[in-house]
């Protein structure tokens, strides 16, 4: 059976029974609130409501109408006559007394169509009750409704006018944090995993205080979630370990989700508290390094890619290479950060900055193609800002790493090709002038090791050449 069956047409021909100005009837949209009450009165005993507790399946042909209504409350007349109506208040009667997660799942799908409508997003938004209510099901056990639990959230997160109110409820309710954590670091789910590190970053770019009573949480416990309602009993969850295990679960099946994973890690890095959670991991940020080290060297932006592949992978790239920029700044000292484990990663940097510099030579050979057409050029613009904040990162790093070469280093990296008269020419070109003295700091190590490659590079920067 489909998901969402294809919404009816209104079968009544009488004189105002169209909702708005679609084809729906207001009779059977009517009919099928009436049943949804019918279903969550005391009085009645349906089969989406077992008063043993045990979980029950819903009646096909009230799943089936009831989805009917979930396609139909895309349409904005109709989540007008849903909200005329209080269909939020019966949802929130489900939500209390059924044991049917389907019928769960699809009354909170219904809601988050709803939400997509300004109005309606700021009706539900100040109904506290129903706020609340709608945190609870992030505790929930049903996977389908935690994604749509989740797509209702980062709907409402989306609206100016009401993200705040939803900012600080998430930040008076403890238990959100456990949920997301639990859902991060146990869920092999990827829509669902992808929907969350949504709403994560989300959170955290919208509200920084927030964040940090994230990074700071895991010192006490919470109830989580449970398939009987009854209190459970979270690990003690710490924010990078369970973002860095939902990033390994999209890593392979899900790249948008990849980029959003690292967008969270380089927010925590906006923060000394964030580093901190990073490099101060009982493993001393071990996993996080070479997770992020296994994308750059194996994973993107790889030696068989064709060079445009930096305009597709260069938000995550620019995520990554953030972090580890961070971590190498902070961390010095750590085993994961010395030299000789590191070439392949310069290697992985200077092809980065090579392909931009192809990128860049096909922009300025596409110009005059763009000029054309006004909506094009801006978008080639917001595509050389984003390579421009990629480089710059990029090259932070690289400048950082080039200081930290000994001799026996560039030797090593000489021989694993990943240094070369072309590989070193790139490099030079894109750290000059700005980074002058690492590019100077690392041409004395080069003279030691390759007098000859030293003296080459020389000639072809003049500014280097000793006097």
């Amino acid at each position: 059976m489909d998901r969402n069956p294809s919404p009816p047409s209104s079968e009544a021909e009488e004189e105002g029974d169209a909702v708005g100005s679609t084809v729906y009837s207001k009779h059977w949209l009517f009919s099928i609130l009436t049943r949804l009450i019918e279903v969550i009165s005391p009085e009645k005993t349906e089969p989406a409501v077992s008063p043993e507790g045990a979980q029950t399946e819903l009646d096909e042909e009230m799943e089936n109408d009831i989805c009917k209504v979930w396609d139909m409350s895309m349409d904005e007349d109709v989540a007008l006559f849903l909200q005329e109506f209080n269909a939020p208040d019966i949802f929130m009667g489900v939500f209390a007394k059924s044991k049917c997660p389907r019928l769960t799942e699809i009354c909170v799908g219904i809601l988050g169509n709803m939400a997509c409508f300004q109005d309606i997003c700021m009706s539900i938004s100040k109904d506290e009750n129903l706020g609340q209510v709608l945190l609870q099901r992030l505790c929930d056990s049903d996977s389908p409704t935690l994604l749509e639990t989740s797509r209702l959230l980062l709907t409402c997160l989306s609206q100016p006018e009401v993200a705040n109110v939803w900012v600080e409820r998430i930040r008076e309710n403890p238990s959100v944090y456990d949920c997301v954590c639990f859902i991060m670091s146990s869920s092999t789910n990827v829509e669902l995993l992808v929907k969350v590190g949504e709403v994560v970053d989300k959170l955290f770019d919208l509200d920084e205080e927030l964040m940090l009573n994230w990074i700071k949480n895991g010192t006490c416990r919470s109830v989580g979630p449970s398939v009987d309602d009854s209190p459970e009993e979270l690990p003690d969850f710490k924010i990078v370990p369970c973002i860095l295990e939902a990033a390994k679960q999209v890593q392979s099946d899900n790249p948008e989700g990849l980029d959003v994973y690292m967008h969270i890690l380089q927010l925590l890095t906006t923060v000394d508290e964030g580093i901190q959670a990073i490099v101060q991991a009982p493993d001393g940020g071990k996993e996080t390094w070479s997770l992020l080290y296994d994308l750059v060297c194996h994973e993107l932006c790889q030696p068989d890619d064709p060079p445009i592949i930096v305009q597709e992978q260069k938000t995550v790239l620019a995520s990554i290479l953030s972090v580890l920029s961070a971590m190498f700044a902070s961390q010095t000292e750590q085993e994961y950060t010395k030299m000789r484990k590191n070439m392949p990663l310069i290697g992985s940097l200077i092809r980065i900055l090579q392909y931009m510099e192809g990128c860049g030579k096909r922009s300025v050979d596409n110009s005059k193609e763009s000029e054309q057409q006004e909506t094009g050029k801006t978008d080639l613009n917001e595509e050389d800002f984003h390579l421009k904040i990629l480089k710059d990162i990029c090259c932070e790093l690289l400048s950082n790493m080039l200081q930290e070469l000994t001799k026996e280093n560039t030797l090593e990296g000489l021989h694993q090709g990943h240094l070369n008269e072309q590989t070193c020419s790139s490099a030079f070109q894109n750290l000059l002038p700005l980074y002058f003295t690492s590019v100077e700091s690392f041409l004395e190590v080069l003279r030691e090791a390759d007098q000859i490659l030293a003296d080459n590079l020389e000639k072809r920067f003049p500014s280097l050449k000793v006097p």
